[in-house]
């Protein structure tokens, strides 16, 4: 598909407009929160869903008893809305389980985690592996998609998260046999192995998911290739565009990839009706989407075998074993522990911030004070 060059100098106007004066990735995601936020629905004062998180800044981390609740897709989205600071989609693909972390003493809410199925490709994952995972082979592919889940949303609430440490409860949490067994159960499958990757790359030096060894172990860099997606808005008004002048979607496929593999059509169509057109326009929308691709970091990868042994999982995966070996650390991922492996270190990290006074006391949420909310903690 090639667009006439009144086309095709519009089309690249969208994105650069976007893109205009964005030098760092938290502008991105500010800009994109602030929109999709613009569209969440208005409450009465003291009604809202940020009633029901967690605030108490007095009460000591070793007061508090923690539970979690599975709950469904809408329930968590509610909440995850308010508290994340990136857009969040509303389905993922695949499998999916959705928790609330609750403080059971209040029966507020601490954070929310969504898990689902892994992408296939993944440079930290492959180079632990040994190899990548043979796709050509459906019985290994079946394996690890039935073996292997993924943390897509990991989000304490505030200031929770910041005075005590709540990423990595949350985190361990995920990493839980408690969590395992629940997902065993409802999938009929044998989970051996979580993954996530931290939200920041190189704009933050550190992430909540440092330091929680055995739980959970850095084990590499990800790829960085792509641009970031435009906002819902232009990105609707583009397809729809796109689509009257194509005679049918770019892109015939329904999941959570669609909006991905519909920009990146885009941008090629573009490049090549500009670079037909006019080389000044097309030299410009390159030179923006190099700048794009800037915002999109290398993200620190984490993984969990839920204290099985590494190489057994390793194994287990590449169909080269049909056991999964425990570690001597094994009950150590029992839910019991870990809570007791968080309130040690959260305990240290409260009482250093309260002994100095720099406790934070304010709630931050989308929803109420969005200009107050520190993206980058």
């Amino acid at each position: 598909m090639i667009l006439n060059k009144t086309d095709a100098l519009h089309a690249a106007n969208v994105f650069e407009e976007f893109f205009t004066d964005m030098t760092r990735i938290d502008d991105y995601m500010r800009r994109v929160k602030l929109e999709r936020m613009s569209e969440f629905p208005p409450a009465l004062p003291g009604m809202g869903p940020e009633t029901d998180l967690f605030n108490d800044v007095d009460m000591h981390p070793n007061d508090m008893d923690i539970r979690f609740d599975v709950v469904s897709v809408p329930k968590l989205h509610r909440y995850l809305e308010i508290v994340a600071s990136n857009a969040v989609e509303s389905s993922i693909p695949g499998k999916s389980m959705c928790i609330l972390v609750r403080e059971r003493n209040t029966n507020q809410i601490l954070g929310m985690i969504r898990l689902g199925s892994p992408t296939i490709n993944s440079k930290p994952r492959n180079d632990w592996l040994g190899k990548p995972l043979d796709s050509h082979n459906p019985e290994v592919m079946k394996r690890f998609n039935a073996s292997a889940v993924m943390g897509f949303n990991i989000v304490a609430v505030q200031p929770f998260g910041y005075n005590a440490l709540g990423g990595k409860l949350l985190a361990a949490i995920c990493c839980s046999h408690d969590v395992r067994r629940w997902m065993n159960k409802k999938y009929d499958t044998n989970y051996c192995m979580f993954e996530t990757t931290s939200l920041y790359g190189s704009t933050k030096s550190s992430s909540q998911y440092d330091g929680m060894k055995p739980f959970l172990r850095h084990n590499g860099l990800t790829d960085s290739n792509f641009a970031p997606l435009i906002n819902d808005s232009r990105y609707r008004d583009l397809d729809e565009w796109f689509q009257k002048r194509n005679g049918e979607p770019l892109v015939h496929i329904d999941a959570s990839s669609r909006k991905l593999k519909t920009q990146t059509k885009m941008v090629s169509i573009i490049k090549h009706s500009l670079k037909e057109h006019d080389k000044d326009a097309f030299n410009k929308f390159n030179e923006t989407f190099k700048g794009a691709l800037n915002l999109t970091e290398k993200k620190r990868s984490y993984i969990s075998t839920y204290g099985y042994e590494a190489q057994s999982v390793k194994d287990f995966l590449n169909l080269k074993t049909e056991t999964l070996v425990k570690a001597e650390n094994y009950d150590r991922f029992e839910f019991e522990q870990i809570v007791a492996w968080w309130k040690n270190k959260a305990s240290r990290r409260y009482e250093t911030l309260k002994s100095e006074g720099r406790l934070r006391s304010q709630q931050e949420t989308w929803n109420t004070n969005p200009e107050k909310i520190d993206i980058i903690r």
